[in-house]
């Protein structure tokens, strides 16, 4: 069976908060530190969305995942695992995310997990679910599905976290299923790289620094750069270059020539990164979309980069598509799909 089968994406889901920080409110926050101008035109976004009172992580991962159920038609009982991607920080620790959301919308003949690779996350959850069907006759249809509010952690007014100043928030799913015949995933490659394992995190909260009565008002804003010289001088080292080396082998192993990639859905990022990563690709803007109005909702751009190019017509049948992905720890990733009838 594995020599034969395929798995492709029956369709995705989005949800999104209604409410908004602008670059205005942003540039404020900074206390200076930071123009609304630079932040629109040097971070590359105009605002993004921030939670609601009920924009929980496993909340939104929910109204994402029924959000899809109701697009694709695919009904809650045919779904046989759930991959969450939804972030750590969540409304209880220690709860497991993905059970949360099966329980949810009705999945009961699934089980569920949770996965944790950062902003790499939904890429690494797409090769799982495809590899994990291929392996297990018990599988055929895999929901994958979570939320992100990191940006909960920023404190706008510490310099060395502009990087991150666009952590916005959201929802996103995704379903796919074995043998589907349309929107084939063909391959995925992931780096990771240990030296920077450390490098960034939440300094607060953890077995190593609790939250204690003295640091409790500013543990809640201590997502940091541990190691800012290291991180940044080994990122201009390795991180465009393993990015382009995942996009390559990505392409390798599906046996397509990466001169037929006619979309990449993209992570937000700074946009001369952007600009230089579309050069280098041979791609024009209308072959992507860059998340100005959204900044970067960790591992859901993926997904909403997927989502939005469908509603716009950028992705057709025929379409080759590469979604690319970063995360702090730090690890690259580049996947393969290609839209429409398996040929």
């Amino acid at each position: 069976m594995a020599g034969d089968a395929h798995v492709g994406i029956v369709g995705t889901g989005i949800y999104i908060p209604e409410k908004r920080m602008t670059a205005k409110e942003i540039a404020e926050a900074t206390q200076g530190l930071w123009t609304e101008e630079a932040i629109k035109e040097k971070l590359g976004f105009d605002q993004k969305p921030i939670p609601g009172p009920d924009d929980g992580t496993q909340e939104m991962g929910v109204k994402a995942a029924k959000e899809c159920l109701t697009r694709t038609g695919v009904r809650p009982e045919e779904i046989d695992l759930v991959l969450c991607i939804g972030e750590e920080w969540k409304e209880y620790p220690l709860t497991t995310s993905g059970i949360y959301i099966q329980e949810q919308i009705g999945a009961y003949n699934a089980w569920a997990i949770d996965v944790q690779q950062r902003c790499c996350t939904c890429v690494a959850a797409m090769k799982i679910a495809k590899d994990m069907m291929i392996a297990d006759e018990e599988i055929n249809t895999v929901l994958i599905a979570g939320g992100y509010r990191n940006g909960d952690f920023v404190d706008y007014t510490d310099k060395s976290m502009s990087m991150m100043y666009n952590l916005g928030a959201g929802g996103g799913a995704l379903i796919m299923k074995k043998n589907y015949g349309r929107n084939l995933l063909y391959g995925t490659h992931i780096v990771t790289d240990g030296s920077m394992a450390r490098d960034a995190g939440v300094l607060y909260g953890g077995t190593v620094n609790p939250i204690t009565r003295e640091n409790v008002d500013y543990a809640y804003k201590s997502l940091k750069i541990f190691n800012e010289k290291h991180m940044k001088d080994r990122l201009n080292q390795v991180s465009m270059k393993n990015w382009f080396y995942c996009i390559d082998k990505a392409f390798e192993k599906s046996g397509i020539p990466k001169k037929q990639l006619g979309y990449l859905a993209v992570l937000h990022f700074k946009y001369s990164m952007h600009k230089y990563m579309l050069e280098q690709l041979g791609l024009s803007e209308e072959q992507t979309i860059y998340l100005r109005d959204y900044g970067h909702i960790g591992q859901i751009d993926q997904i909403l980069s997927l989502h939005l190019a469908l509603q716009q017509g950028k992705i057709k049948d025929g379409t080759v598509i590469s979604m690319i992905a970063a995360g702090i720890g730090y690890a690259w990733a580049a996947n393969v799909i290609k839209w429409g009838p398996a040929q």
